[in-house]
Formats: structure tokens, sequence, C-alpha cells
């Protein structure tokens, strides 16, 4: 009998984000171990979908086969507490959380406190709760009400990859990858860097500037107002191959995030043997080990000016954490590994 499950997506799958992107690996890892994968597309809007959103995705949902498991991804499902309950009637249900939606940065209270009230409703009605990251589940546990014997930690995986070669000295490369989002604090960031012109360094962001066009606007007039448009650019989001250049081609991966349910541009850093600055948001200080990184408190700009200032100015510090960050990367999962893991739960479930 051949192993079925529905896949149910909201917005665009091909999405520059490492929610997406763990989203495409494990469909493609489920394939790949002999299951057919029933993507259902549940349409634009979410997290905060308008009422006519709801209910074109509620009735894609409810329009779906029964006779097999489903899984939701968690931007869509926290939003959808109704269509769940009703879900978990006639099938299993599967909630695939990256990270809680009241986390996201930038929220007014009443809008983080509606998502908070509608995910926890939500995920009452799932059979399996799945968290990308310790530290996630965690979370689900302690604020959303979810039991440990309903919750599974299924991490993002990584490919091997070639070493980062670097400069080593003169300008300094450095790199940062995310979305133009308030939670990956790039205002953050160019504010510690406009505390360091007296040192040689270049840095590239790569990532999605169409997401937030209030996060690009406060980034370009943070560039321009410090005066450092000769040394920061940001291309938006770039191929594949042009993102595995950047990476081999740094000498320093720096996030200044305010919060990651698990952190995949970290691992990527990791996994390149890059010296990591970053912070202590959510799941990061499990995912990036402190023998590779510098980790300061979320939004804490002297903090990151200073860290960044002692790994730029030493040698032999840079190459101790790039030492260490080769050593973590053995380590770190693969997406073979966590696509067994998914599967052998929806076995289960079928």
């Amino acid at each position: 009998m051949a192993k079925r499950v529905t896949f149910a997506i909201p917005g665009d799958l091909e999405t520059q984000t490492g929610g997406y992107a763990y989203d495409r690996r494990i469909l493609s890892e489920l394939q790949t171990l002999g299951w057919q994968v029933d993507l259902v597309g549940l349409g634009d809007g979410f997290p905060l979908p308008s009422e006519e959103q709801v209910a074109v995705a509620t009735c894609r949902l409810l329009s779906a086969s029964a006779q097999q498991p489903i899984v939701i991804d968690g931007l869509g499902f926290g939003a959808l507490p109704e269509a769940a309950a009703v879900l978990q009637a006639t099938r299993p249900v599967v909630a695939l959380v990256h990270h809680p939606l009241a986390c996201e940065t930038g929220l007014t209270p009443g809008v983080a406190e509606r998502l908070r009230a509608s995910e926890r409703a939500a995920l009452a009605a799932a059979h399996w709760v799945i968290a990308t990251s310790d530290a996630t589940a965690d979370l689900l546990v302690d604020q959303f009400g979810v039991s440990r014997e309903r919750l599974r930690v299924i991490f993002p995986g990584t490919d091997p990859v070639p070493q980062a070669a670097g400069r080593g000295s003169g300008r300094l490369r450095l790199l940062s990858v995310g979305a133009i989002v308030p939670r990956k604090g790039f205002d953050v960031l160019i504010e510690a860097l406009s505390a360091l012109t007296d040192l040689d360094w270049q840095l590239t962001i790569a990532g999605d500037r169409d997401r937030d066009r209030g996060a690009v606007e406060r980034l370009d007039a943070l560039i321009a107002k410090h005066r450092l448009g000769d040394r920061i650019v940001s291309p938006g989001a770039v191929s594949p191959a042009h993102l595995a250049e950047l990476y081999a081609g740094a000498d320093v991966f720096v996030l200044a995030s305010h919060f990651e349910g698990y952190g995949m541009a970290y691992a990527e850093a990791v996994a390149h043997g890059l010296p990591i600055i970053g912070t202590t948001g959510g799941a990061i200080p499990q995912t990036v080990p402190a023998s590779a990184s510098r980790l300061v408190p979320p939004g804490d700009v002297a903090a990151l000016a200073l860290a960044l200032r002692d790994v730029l100015t030493n040698e032999p510090g840079r190459r101790a954490l790039a030492t260490g960050a080769r050593a973590a990367a053995a380590a770190l999962p693969t997406w073979a590994r966590s696509g067994e893991a998914f599967a052998c739960l929806l076995e289960g479930l079928a």
C-alpha cells in the first residue's frame, strides 16, 4: 500500500526563508523514502489572514483526503484553530512549528496576544506537534499548553559544504543572511557597525527585501544616516549558488536576530567553518556552539559592537572560532536523518 501524506503550506513554497527551505527539503526527503505527497496551498495573508482568506484555506483543508495524515505548516496552522478542530475529528493532524507566531518581532501587544491565543487553540487540536529545536519545544510546552507526549523535535538538516576561504587579513568580508524583517535585527547590526568605521570591513546582507517594506526603508535609511553605503550591500534574495559563494568567501558571519526557532543561516555558517557573531535569542545558543561564536543579548547595540570589534581585530581569535565551527560542523543534523524522523512519525499515524 502506498504511503501518502497531505502537506498544507501557506504562501509560496519557493519563498527563500528558512521555514520554507525546511518544508521543501522535508518534502523531497519524504518522496525519496517512497511517500506520495499531496500538496495543498493555503493561499496568502498568513499569519494574519482576512476572513475571506481563512474561508479559502479552510475549504482547501477540508477538501483534502481524510484517509491520510495531514501536516500543516505553522505559519498557517496557528491562524486556523477552527479548521484544525474540524480536521482533528476525521484524520491525524500534525502541526509543524518553526517558531511561534507571537514571537515575531515588531507586533503590537494586541496582535501578539491574538496570535498567541489562536495558536494555542489550534495546537490543542493537533495529534502531533513537530518543533524544529529543543528551545522551541520548551516554549510550546511552557506557553502553549502542548504536552511532551505529543511533541517531537525534528531538526533542520545541513548539507556538507566547502569550508570558507575568506581573506584572513585586510578588508574583512562580513556576511549576514535573512529576510529584511524586524526579527532579524538588521537595524541593531547597522547601529553597531556605525561605531566601527575605523576598522576595514565590508558587509553583505543577503535576504528578501520584499517581505516588509517598512523594515527595508528603515535599513536603507540607517545605512544612509551613518554613511555606510560604500561598505554595506543589500542585494535582496540571491540564488542558492550565489549564496554558497557568499558563505565561501566570507571571513565572519554576523546576524543580530531577536529570536530564532532554530537558525538555519547560523547552521549554514557553522557548516562553512565561519566565526559567528550573533545573539542569544531563542534557539541560537543551541544551534551555534560557544566554541564557534560570540553571542550577545538581542537588541544590545553596545554589546554587539564590542563583540564585532573584538573578533575583527583579533585574527588568532577568529581562527580559533573558525576551528570551533569546523569541529562542530561534523555533528550537524543531516537532511536524510531529519526526513527519516519525519517519515517515522507519519508511519505511526498512517
